[in-house]
């Protein structure tokens, strides 16, 4: 759980090389089964920076959070910016040994 809540601080931080460090080099992000976002470290790395640039306000506060196994699993409140409707979200992170593997989002 740890791991997870320290890549959302990371997150909020805006510091995508923190929040990849944490991660194996062919991590991913990816919609609730479904299509990748966001293929290996770098993938990652240039999507989340991108997003921080376009949303500089970006912040997600975590509602809740479960761990079973070597998964995580985060109910987070997503707000872009300060004109805009935060959003809810569950993260689900998937480990290999002590680093992030992927990342699923259900929205």
């Amino acid at each position: 759980m740890a791991v997870a809540e320290a890549m959302i601080a990371h997150y909020n931080a805006q510091d995508a090389d923190a929040y990849v460090a944490l991660m194996t080099d062919d991590a991913c992000e990816a919609g609730y089964r479904g299509e990748v976002v966001r293929a290996g470290k770098e993938g990652v790395r240039s999507g989340l920076k991108a997003m921080f640039a376009e949303y500089p306000e970006n912040r997600a506060e975590v509602l809740s959070g479960h761990m079973l196994g070597e998964y995580v699993v985060l109910h987070e409140r997503v707000s872009r910016s300060s004109q805009s409707e935060p959003f809810e979200v569950m993260s689900i992170y998937s480990f290999n040994g002590d680093k992030v593997s992927r990342v699923e989002f259900v929205r």
